[in-house]
């Protein structure tokens, strides 16, 4: 008996050395895995409790990051004007600049944070990916070589702006990987050459209710890497959080762009009186004013100066190409651009 047993035991264990065996073994689905930490991790309160991101140019310390108060509270508003000439107002037209631009939540390591974001056109929106657009110091703290966490999309927040995924208008989508600048990456504070890079590209695959690409199913701004001249009317998009906005409405600006003179023109300035939380939201130059469907972005909100009137957003140029390009193939990058795969 025992050697017939031997011998009833020794296919089994010829069967487990097998390479089809790795079959039979569980599969995981690491990002799919990710999505769903991510989404857990964002619990109302979370939501609610997260700070708008608020880069502004002192004087004395020079450019810094603030860590603003919680962005849930506080009241709407701001300054009107002209339909062609304004400051800040709410955004009440619909059309893509509301199901295009989003709010963007995610983690560096003083806390969670809040920011703007906007979908941009990757050529395909059939493919597997989509590609947000936001500013460099929403996906990468520069002063501590980390790339944020928790990075999440929801686009369209207005129309239903609410602190749980599940109740929103279309849901929300995670980010994959985040990619930068390695100049804005680098640049070990928030100084001259960081705002000159301040962009940044999430990788998001699928997501919202019906697990699809956020591109295809809400649409997308065009990008264009080269500057604009002064004198262009953009219009500047984005979701302030701090007062004395909420964080809520969708808020825009538009204006004739001109230069930074303190930073050697090498960034566009806009009369906007966005707040904290705008960070990352787009500018865009569009001949339709009303439904913006020729829309492209060709800079984003990045900082202010001080008790000052006007937005600041960084030249789109090859080095922003090269990030984006990097973006939509996917994986490790070239040099140049940094990155971060989240799961």
């Amino acid at each position: 008996m025992r050697h017939r047993i031997a011998l009833l035991v020794a296919p089994f264990l010829l069967l487990a050395l097998l390479p089809g065996a790795v079959l039979a073994a569980p599969h995981r689905d690491a990002r799919a895995e990710h999505r769903a930490a991510v989404l857990a991790y964002w619990t109302p309160a979370r939501i609610k409790a997260a700070k708008p991101m608020d880069d502004t140019f002192d004087a004395v310390r020079g450019f810094h990051q603030a860590k603003g108060r919680p962005g849930g509270g506080g009241g709407g508003g701001g300054t009107g004007g002209t339909p062609s000439s304004v400051g800040g107002a709410s955004w009440t037209t619909g059309g893509k600049p509301l199901t295009t631009t989003g709010r963007v939540l995610f983690t560096l390591s003083s806390g969670n944070y809040i920011c703007s974001g906007s979908v941009v056109d990757d050529g395909d929106a059939t493919d597997n990916h989509a590609i947000v657009l936001t500013a460099g110091h929403c996906v990468t703290e520069n002063t501590a070589g980390s790339f944020a966490t928790n990075w999440m999309y929801i686009p369209s927040f207005d129309t239903s702006p609410t602190y749980t995924c599940s109740n929103t208008s279309y849901g929300c989508w995670v980010a994959d990987a985040l990619y930068a600048s390695t100049a804005f990456a680098t640049a070990g504070s928030y100084n001259t050459t960081a705002i000159q890079n301040d962009w940044g590209f999430a990788r998001v695959t699928t997501g919202g209710f019906d697990n699809s690409q956020v591109d295809g199913k809400l649409g997308t701004f065009g990008i264009q890497f080269g500057s604009v001249a002064s004198g262009t009317v953009l219009t500047s998009f984005g979701y302030p959080a701090a007062a004395p906005y909420n964080g809520s409405d969708l808020i825009y600006c538009r204006n004739a762009v001109s230069f930074d003179l303190l930073a050697g023109n090498a960034t566009y300035g806009m009369t906007c009186n966005e707040t904290g939380g705008a960070s990352g939201g787009p500018w865009v130059q569009a001949t339709n004013t009303t439904t913006y469907a020729d829309a492209v972005v060709t800079s984003l909100n990045s900082y202010r100066y001080t008790g000052g009137t006007k937005m600041y957003g960084p030249k789109f140029n090859s080095r922003t190409q090269a990030v984006f390009n990097a973006a939509d193939a996917g994986g490790a990058p070239p040099t140049g651009v940094s990155w971060r795969d989240l799961p």
